[in-house]
């Protein structure tokens, strides 16, 4: 089959939706199928609407010539009208769903306008790929009906490293001196970076160390605010920040740290949560999208919210790892063990595969 998936930008931009991405065309490749990409480029979400009237967009949908289309749901604002009239012929529409859009933290009017598109363009596609429980639920509330769909979990293995074992995770646990937190995400708001310096500041400057790995190139504004809110809590020796980072040096900084904290707004998933539970590092999340079918409260990690309570919660849930590295061994091989028991890319993603098979183009 020749399927065309849509995406913005490029399949090699850094983030957990954009590797999850990167991992469907690859096992649809292994399959034996033309995976035929069509980039749009990034144009705000006001000028993404306009793409539904662009002649541009119009003709790399129609000239792909594909027997089915999956459109990464990020790209929603420019594709509700054309999934509608469907320029390209009979070939149905499969949504691959990372988180909607409209379930961050958006001031209004901006979410009310999030919503009613995320609901138009959710009703004019065909089918779903969900990458979580939570996902599928969001999406068939914003519907208003069940759809067919699929869910098909990410997996970590990309990142695990091999021979890590429970006495490893143990004597990491127990090695004196301060707790190291890291945080991994792009320096953007919903990924509560704030939140995590302001819980670090209400712990003694022994008690715990913060990795920042991330990108600050999605919202430069945002990067330099918490670099400078750094500097105002009085963190600058403790925080340290990394930008960009893959591959061995990533490996390095989950080897040798004591617990991830990514304390967003909200994640339909959140890959890296199971990227630190393959290091056996118990996990700081957040309590709103789909992190709890990953994170049980108490032994793989702990929850919290995105706000006030949330910050202080997450200080007392690290004043306790450092001082109680027992409880920390217990949990960081709590989470290895987790990572072990979940599907690889290869396990989940025949799933996905699976289901867009059976939705070829009529004959």
């Amino acid at each position: 089959m020749r399927i065309g998936l849509v995406i913005y930008g490029s399949l090699g931009l850094p983030s957990g939706g954009y590797l999850y991405d990167r991992q469907l065309v690859h096992a649809l490749q292994q399959a034996g199928h033309q995976v035929h990409v069509v980039a749009l480029p990034w144009r705000g979400y006001v000028g993404s609407l306009l793409d539904n009237w662009r002649v541009s967009v119009r003709r790399a949908l129609t000239d792909a010539g594909v027997d089915v289309w999956i459109q990464d749901e990020l790209n929603h604002p420019s594709l509700w009208r054309w999934n509608r009239h469907r320029p390209w012929g009979d070939a149905p529409v499969i949504s691959l769903v990372h988180h909607l859009r409209s379930n961050e933290a958006w001031p209004w009017p901006w979410r009310s306008l999030y919503r009613a598109v995320e609901r138009a363009y959710v009703r004019s596609v065909d089918a779903f790929i969900y990458n979580s429980r939570t996902t599928r639920a969001e999406v068939t509330l914003l519907s208003g009906r069940p759809r067919p769909g699929v869910v098909a979990y990410p997996a970590a293995d990309h990142i695990a490293r091999t021979g890590l074992d429970d006495a490893m995770v143990v004597a990491r646990a127990r090695h004196a001196g301060p707790l190291r937190v890291l945080f991994v995400g792009n320096l953007i708001p919903r990924k509560g970076l704030h939140r995590l310096l302001r819980a670090l500041a209400q712990l003694p400057a022994e008690a715990a160390v913060l990795d920042v790995v991330g990108s600050d190139t999605f919202a430069r504004s945002y990067a330099q605010q918490v670099r400078a809110l750094a500097t105002d809590l009085g963190l600058s020796g403790r925080v340290h920040w990394h930008g960009h980072v893959h591959g061995d040096a990533l490996r390095a900084l989950f080897t040798r740290s004591h617990v991830l904290a990514v304390p967003s707004d909200y994640e339909g998933f959140g890959i890296v949560y199971l990227e630190a539970m393959a290091y056996g590092l118990p996990v700081l999340a957040t309590a709103y999208g789909a992190a709890w079918e990953l994170v049980t409260p108490g032994q793989t990690g702990y929850l919290v919210t995105p706000n006030e309570a949330g910050t202080r919660a997450m200080a007392a849930y690290l004043r306790r790892w450092h001082h109680d590295r027992e409880r920390l061994a217990t949990m960081g091989r709590a989470a290895l063990a987790r990572f072990r028991a979940h599907p690889t890319w290869a396990q989940s993603l025949q799933r996905a595969v699976t289901f867009v098979q059976a939705w070829r183009t009529p004959a």
